[in-house]
């Protein structure tokens, strides 16, 4: 117990400012589970407890923050918790612009009294996520909602990175708002702040653009899905999909505003494109051309299209295609500002991700249009004109208030001139952009990839793309590269874990993958490297699964085993 406390905390007091009428807290690891890590943290003596006379207060420009804190509280207890607009409570909510970082907070439990400070309403936010954890059971009873207290400490905190990032692939397989919802729920509990909406790929179009309805009618729909590990055994002949309104995409905005989560939405190009152009296949160099699916495994109602004279086809395998936006089109160009057009009305983030990897320029090469484009602007080659592709849209995205994000692959044949990379391949594109003084938020396949498995026992895991990624090598995770010169320190936003679906068909088999690795990035992109310790959060981690039980979600148990 001692090694533990030592290990956690910056400083361990034990004071009088705390009552003793109450017996000492007997588990410091249940008491202070706090992940991620707070920046400083004093424990002290005794308990705040909760009861009916207990008032939650502040101004009124934290209600959202307060009714948040009090439907938490009023869920786990046996009492009905309100929040009112006065500054005379028992738990009280505070500005404090004197807190140097934008999303700080500072905590203060005494035996009588709760006051949490933050620079800002995410600060708040992020102190009632730590209240949460700190939420103890005064007893063993066998109420269904025991009586509830708060150990006394004082903390001081905030994050090392202000992009704290979690991702999320609904094309190769579709979740509902709900558990769109949950996972947003997941995230703020681990105080991350930007979801990245993966909404367009091959094997599916998720977002209504109204402009263009077939992106749902045709682009949201596949009529098959391979079984088994890529290429597949077989197709299982199932027609599949679905798709966001525009309405449900507002709704999902809204929700996570008020988790203080920014989405940001990702829109490919110019490849990763089958879905639009099965829709309208007049965005494709060669609209005639059928579709091609490795090793056949295409569905058989996709085979009876395309002998009706239907050539493209929504994909049903997974992989990469050479049938991407025609670059050398003006009208796919037209498209696709169409496109973002509708989609930065839905999003207030400043942020557009518009994808860039993956772009096989196979059919660039054999088209007449593109090749007139490369020597109508005068450059070398297919790459090139990539980077024209981005620079242009970029410019639009620009005009609009908004900026761009790109997967690492946009740096190939010049990187646009505002762009924020994203880099997945390892380290190195991220150093590149950052030296060319670009903005850049690390998400490196080794460390940031939750669709790889999490054990080296395969046999006794849900089927993966491959690879390991065991949870201590994402705590281990540091999005400032060591090769990466001091004076570019600044450049590195924060980081970012993803998880892509083509293995993972459910919701329970989403939170699996997820958890507890989400856990461990969260203190990875929170806590200082120089505060982090593996050994350590494991036995927070181990109280921490509490969370887990409390809201319900299928986690990895492996690693507590």
């Amino acid at each position: 117990m001692l090694r533990f406390a030592y290990c956690l905390y910056v400083i361990l007091i034990f004071t009088n400012s705390c009552s003793n009428s109450n017996p000492p807290i007997k588990n410091v690891q249940e008491a202070f589970a706090i992940i991620p890590k707070p920046h400083s943290i004093q424990i002290l003596k005794g308990r705040f407890n909760l009861n009916k006379n207990t008032q939650v207060t502040g101004s009124k420009t934290l209600e959202v923050e307060g009714e948040y804190l009090c439907k938490f509280l009023s869920q786990s207890s046996k009492h009905t918790f309100n929040y009112s607009n006065n500054s005379n409570g028992d738990i009280i909510l505070e500005i404090d612009t004197s807190i140097n970082a934008q999303e700080g907070y500072n905590l203060n439990i005494s035996n009588d009294k709760v006051v949490l400070k933050g620079k800002s309403k995410k600060g708040i936010f992020y102190g009632i996520q730590t209240l949460r954890q700190l939420l103890q059971s005064n007893n063993k009873s066998t109420e269904a909602k025991p009586s509830l207290y708060f150990p006394c400490t004082l903390i001081n905190d905030q994050p090392q990175f202000n992009y704290r990032g979690m991702h999320l692939d609904v094309c190769r397989h579709f979740f509902s708002v709900d558990f769109v919802k949950k996972y947003l729920d997941i995230m703020a509990l681990h105080k991350l702040n930007t979801f990245h909406w993966h909404l367009t790929e091959d094997q599916g179009w998720r977002i209504e653009i109204l402009k263009y309805p077939k992106l749902t009618e045709v682009g949201a729909w596949r009529n098959g899905t391979i079984v088994g590990h890529y290429p597949g055994t077989d197709n299982d002949n199932k027609r599949y999909g679905g798709f966001y309104t525009q309405q449900e995409i507002k709704d999902i905005v809204d929700y996570a505003q008020q988790l203080h989560i920014t989405i940001i939405p990702e829109i490919e190009l110019p490849g990763h494109s089958s879905a639009a152009i099965a829709a309208y296949p007049f965005l494709s160099c060669f609209p005639q051309e059928a579709s091609e699916v490795p090793n056949d495994m295409m569905s058989k109602g996709s085979k009876a299209a395309q002998s009706a004279g239907q050539a493209k086809i929504v994909q049903e395998s997974w992989g990469v295609y050479k049938d991407v936006y025609c670059a050398g089109n003006e009208a796919t160009f037209n498209f696709i500002e169409d496109v973002l057009t509708e989609v930065m009305e839905l999003f207030p983030s400043k942020y557009i991700h518009i994808g860039g990897d993956e772009c096989p320029k196979d059919y660039w090469k054999k088209s007449a249009s593109c090749q007139a484009k490369i020597k109508e602007l005068g450059i070398k080659d297919e790459h090139e004109l990539q980077s024209y592709f981005i620079k242009r849209i970029e410019a639009f995205v620009n005009n609009n208030d908004k900026r761009i994000i790109g997967w690492d692959e946009i740096l190939e044949g010049g990187l646009a001139p505002d762009a924020t990379v994203m880099s997945w391949r390892g380290n190195k594109g991220g150093i590149a952009a950052a030296q060319e003084n670009h903005q850049v938020i690390m998400s490196p396949n080794s460390h940031c990839y939750f669709d790889h498995y999490q054990s080296e026992d395969k046999e006794n895991e849900p089927l993966a793309i491959g690879g390991f990624l065991p949870l201590e090598k994402v705590y281990n995770f540091n999005p400032i590269p060591d090769e990466l010169e001091a004076d570019k320190h600044h450049y590195i936003l924060g980081g970012q874990a993803n998880l892509w679906t083509e293995y993972i068909d459910s919701d329970e088999k989403a939170e699996y993958m997820l958890l507890p690795r989400m856990t461990a990035l969260s203190e990875a992109l929170w806590s200082s490297p120089e505060d982090r310790n593996y050994e350590e959060f494991k036995v927070r981690l181990n109280g921490f699964r509490d969370q887990y039980e409390y809201m319900g979600v299928n986690y990895a148990k492996h690693v507590f085993e």
